[in-house]
């Protein structure tokens, strides 16, 4: 056993706890074919998440043609459903994530979700990847009035997972800016979806693999 001075630990879901850019690549595609729109290649796309569905979507329709409030309204739907039906076909959680989730568990820490994923996704996706009731908290995209990097969604899944101290564990500038307006402690994985290298995100730790968090943690 490693002591942990934490008594929550925070994750983000997608590129951090799942690798879940399969499933949202093809409901993107799938919406932007309904669309008229070419693809949006997979490796682009990982670029692409980390603010919401809709985000996603208005990044796949700016990266192929014009883009409106309007036309992000018509494929909303589209997306939606098609991703619901699809969430966890190809999704799978990173390698060593199972292992660090128990570990942590065997400590005695609190575990919790904090997402700019809608609510209802994350917790349908939980459910069919077997981790229904895992989590002391879960707040999504649509949670609170505000998302991340406002820094109350991070408080808030603190707060319902019964309290701090605590460390948040995310994969993007996002993660790592709302760790920090939270004053929360962040270590990043350098294998998530981020948009620039985990080095450039201001984290307090950076690991390459999971079975390095517990490690990182202690350290923090």
């Amino acid at each position: 056993m490693t002591a942990l001075r934490f008594k929550t630990v925070v994750f983000d879901l997608d590129g951090t706890l799942a690798d879940t850019a399969p499933d949202l690549t093809a409901a993107l595609n799938h919406a932007l074919g309904e669309m008229g729109r070419p693809p949006v290649p997979a490796d682009d796309v990982r670029h692409m998440v980390g603010h919401g569905a809709r985000a996603l979507l208005h990044k796949g329709l700016s990266a192929t043609g014009e883009v409106s409030e309007t036309l992000v309204e018509r494929g909303f739907p589209i997306f939606l459903a098609h991703y619901e039906a699809h969430i966890a076909d190809l999704t799978r959680p990173f390698p060593g994530v199972e292992r660090a989730l128990a570990t942590l568990e065997a400590e005695g820490v609190a575990l919790a979700i904090c997402t700019n994923k809608l609510e209802a996704l994350t917790r349908r996706f939980l459910a069919e990847i077997g981790w229904e009731g895992r989590f002391a908290a879960i707040v999504g995209g649509d949670t609170l009035a505000v998302r991340k990097p406002d820094p109350a969604p991070l408080r808030e899944a603190i707060a319902r997972a019964g309290g701090g101290p605590a460390a948040f564990v995310g994969d993007s500038i996002t993660d790592t800016d709302t760790a920090r307006a939270a004053a929360i402690p962040c270590v990043a994985l350098s294998f998530g979806f981020s948009d620039r290298p985990a080095g450039e995100l201001g984290a307090n730790r950076v690991i390459d693999h999971w079975d390095e968090l517990v490690g990182a943690l202690a350290a923090l």
